[in-house]
């Protein structure tokens, strides 16, 4: 259960089930008081059949909680009509195959990263409230900004992490900085016609390497001095006598902290030679352009059909190592074969990567200098381009279980030729207690 403009619901295209069924009558019980829990555990094994470092394989996955607080059902009073808590904490675990094998662009687990070694991390905590039938939405608090911005309800059906919460490149810029990271600040979402949304936000930059500390519970952070905002506009038609539902979406981020430029000193010359301090860049934007549409409807939600799904996002190439990210989706169910409750996608993404990083890495090799690390971390060789392939099969294997077999091919590792492609067979294991 969310709220009229909550959390995106990832998963299954039938909705969701727990493996426990109600509990024993607990959670309707808590539902009826307007108190909503769920347990997750998520987990993802993956290994290199080819290509990488090295051969090897990983298992990173997380036992995630969330609270959802219907405040109206709970107190009651007009007060509190279409008020809500939410609230997200997750414990994760394991390490990154991408790491291991030298792959630093794009993790080929969905659970990985950003979650400190801490028993419960904090990803969200914000109060919600919309007026006049939700055309007047508003959220504060603890926020990811891909929980609102930048995002589709198909792009978690993926296991690699460049399409999970907002999309890649923008998730990387601290002014971005989505799922687990949360961010202090507040969004506002106006829907002037029914299908049309104009939505804004405004967020704390921090300027350390994770927001709220390891925790995520640290929100008075030193250093929150600058901003970042955020605006999208979008537009959800339903074509048809089935409604087959789209999602057409186009917005931009803009922090306005200053950033070092990968290759420019002062005087315009490459700072890894000369070791004066690197030219300041003045902002740091990323737009984007996202949309899907449904083609064939098997049944009652957003992704419960064949979607045809595609993204665009830039980065600022002076202080971004990657550019450029495209990508092009087709998701469909089992129904063909009589496994309606089953899913399957296959996705193409293309990494570009910016001028900037490329001729500090060019003039590295060129002088046996080590490479310096960029938003994307220290690269293994002059990066130009990153291709990838993934493929992927969910069974239902009952209420509240999948089990995900996954295939992804990666070519150039990394942006680079350092190492041969590689390939990645996965599987991914999801229980909603």
């Amino acid at each position: 259960m969310q709220s009229a403009y909550g959390p995106p619901s990832f998963g299954p295209p039938y909705g969701t089930t727990h493996f426990f069924g109600d509990w024993g009558g607990v959670q309707p019980w808590l539902q009826k008081h307007g108190i909503y829990f769920a347990l997750d555990v998520y987990e993802s094994l993956a290994g290199n059949v080819t290509g990488g470092r090295h051969h090897t394989e990983t298992n990173a996955g997380q036992v995630g909680s969330t609270l959802d607080i219907d405040w109206n059902r709970l107190l009651g009073g007009e007060w509190s009509r279409d008020f809500w808590l939410h609230m997200l904490v997750v414990n994760g675990h394991g390490r990154s195959l991408s790491n291991d094998i030298g792959d630093n662009v794009s993790a080929v687990q969905q659970i990985y990263g950003a979650r400190g070694n801490v028993v419960a991390h904090l990803v969200w905590a914000y109060f919600e409230k919309s007026w006049l039938n939700n055309r007047v939405d508003w959220a504060m608090g603890w926020i990811p900004t891909g929980t609102f911005f930048n995002n589709s309800p198909w792009v978690c059906s993926f296991m690699n992490v460049s399409l999970c919460g907002n999309v890649t490149p923008t998730k990387y810029l601290n002014g971005g900085r989505d799922w687990p990271s949360g961010n202090i600040g507040t969004v506002l979402r106006l829907m002037p016609f029914r299908r049309v949304y104009i939505m804004g936000g405004l967020f704390a930059v921090s300027p350390h390497s994770y927001n709220g500390g390891i925790s995520g519970w640290a929100w008075a952070q030193s250093g929150l001095k600058k901003l970042s905002t955020e605006v999208e506009i979008g537009w959800l038609p339903e074509w048809g006598p089935d409604k087959l539902i789209g999602h057409y979406k186009v917005g931009a981020m803009y922090d306005n902290s200053k950033y070092n430029d990968y290759y420019s000193d002062i005087n315009g010359n490459p700072w890894v030679l000369t070791g004066l301090p690197a030219r300041r860049q003045s902002g740091q934007t990323s737009p984007w352009v996202m949309l899907d549409q449904m083609l064939i409807r098997h049944g009652k939600g957003e992704t419960n059909g064949m979607v045809l799904a595609g993204q665009y996002a830039y980065a600022s190439g002076q202080t971004s190592a990657v550019r450029d990210h495209l990508v092009a989706a087709l998701l469909d169910t089992g129904k063909a074969w009589g496994r309606p409750k089953d899913s399957w996608g296959v996705a193409f993404q293309w990494f570009n990567f910016s001028r900037s990083a490329i001729r500090q890495q060019e003039v590295s090799y060129d002088y046996g200098l080590p490479f310096q690390a960029t938003n994307f971390g220290t690269p293994h060789g002059i990066q130009s381009h990153m291709d990838l392939y993934e493929l992927f099969y969910t069974f239902h294997v009952m209420n509240g279980m999948t089990l995900q077999p996954d295939f992804q091919y990666i070519n150039r590792l990394g942006g680079t030729t350092k190492y041969k492609d590689a390939a990645v067979l996965g599987l991914a294991f999801n229980m909603l207690l």
